[in-house]
Parts: C-alpha cells; structure tokens; sequence
C-alpha cells in the first residue's frame, strides 16, 4: 500500500471517530447556542480557549471535522448541524472541495455549489429561525512554507489567492439567495502581497492561535 492511501485510510477513520465523539456530544449540547462547523479551518479553530483569553461568555460548539469536503458534510448533517439545535450557525466548508488538484477549479467550484446550495436548502427548512452565517475562504501563503512532498506540489493548483476571492463572490451571491448573511473577517491576515502572513500559518493553508485571535475579534459583531 502506498504513503497516500495509508495517509486517505487514516483520515476516513480519524473523520469516523470525530464523528462518533461529536454524536455523544451533541447530546450533551445546550439547545439555542452558538454553532462553528466545516471542515479542518474550522475544526482547528481554539474557540473556547480564545473565548476566556477575550473575556466573552457566549457558548460556542465546534463540530468542524478536517478533511471534509461538501459531500462529506451532506452525509453528516445531524451530527455536525442539527442535532446542536443552534441559533446561530457559522459555516466555512468547501475549501477541500476546490482543492482537488484532479479536476479544474472551474469544475470544483461547481459540485462544490451545488452541494452548499443542498446543505443550505436543508437548514432553511430545518431550522428557519437560525442565523446563517457563510464565511468567506481564507488567504493562502503560496510561497513561504510549502509542505514536502506531493501534497506540496498540488496544494495550490486550485486553491490559491487568484482562485479563492472567485468562490468568495459565489458564496456571497449564495447568502444572498437564501437570505443568509455572508461575513468576511479576513482583515488583518494578509501581508502587503495579499498573501496569508508567514508567521500565521503551519503550512500555507491552516492557522496559528494568533490569526485565529484576529479572526474572532473581527466575529465579534456578529456572535
């Protein structure tokens, strides 16, 4: 078995065992609470711990899951929306979608609508007095900390500071559709080349603590 198929079956089964954590989880959740999912951007963000360190009171779960993709969250809407039964709701997902390197942004862009519109079709009718809230993609370091192998050589084909502010326009007009709000609360990520700061990201696409502090001081209004 090669490095890549180890690498895919060991994520399909870290995915499965959030997915068994979060249904225990949920049942345990306060109803009418605040609601973070997606996939890893959102999983990866230290919400609690930024909460205390910012002073704030509001209840705040986490159901992103690293890896998922458009599809996967449609299998798993229970888990990772529903069963919270939340008031507000702040999605990022999609990013992994449009970074398959297999097919062209073009075609990713556009399975990957197709299935936001479905997963936003499903909270209208399941939870019509819920705040949606869909975030804009964040800014990638294309140049700066490139991972090794394959990955690094593919990371960017699709997903890249040309391509992204493009699915941004898309997803905005989608909030708009559904009567969702969109939010951006990149400010104060990017470098003067309009890339993801250096010293805020791991490997050109996921974040520090200290990007994500920024992130949540600019959610402050809408949490």
């Amino acid at each position: 078995m090669d490095i890549e198929k180890i690498f895919k079956a060991n994520m399909k089964r870290e995915q499965s065992e959030k997915i068994a954590k979060y249904n225990v989880l949920n049942t345990f959740a306060q109803k009418g609470k605040i609601l973070f999912t997606g996939s890893s951007l959102m999983e990866q963000f230290p919400i609690n711990e930024l909460l205390m360190t910012e002073g704030m009171k509001q209840i705040i779960y986490n159901r992103g899951v690293g890896g998922f993709t458009t599809d996967d969250m449609l299998k798993y809407m229970d888990t990772q929306i529903f069963d919270v039964e939340p008031s507000k709701i702040f999605i990022n997902i999609g990013t992994n979608d449009i970074s398959n390197p297999s097919v062209s942004f073009e075609t990713a862009l556009t399975h990957m609508l197709c299935n936001y519109t479905e997963i936003l079709t499903q909270i209208q009718t399941r939870l019509p007095q819920t705040d949606v809230y869909l975030m804009a993609y964040y800014p990638v370091n294309e140049t700066d900390k490139i991972p090794d192998g394959e990955w690094g050589k593919t990371l960017f084909v699709n997903r890249n500071n040309h391509n992204i502010p493009i699915a941004n326009t898309e997803i905005q007009k989608l909030a708009k559709t559904f009567g969702f709000h969109y939010i951006n609360v990149n400010a104060g990520l990017t470098d003067e080349r309009g890339m993801l700061k250096k010293e805020y990201t791991v490997e050109g696409v996921h974040m520090y603590a200290n990007a994500y502090q920024i992130i949540l001081k600019n959610m402050k209004p809408y949490l």
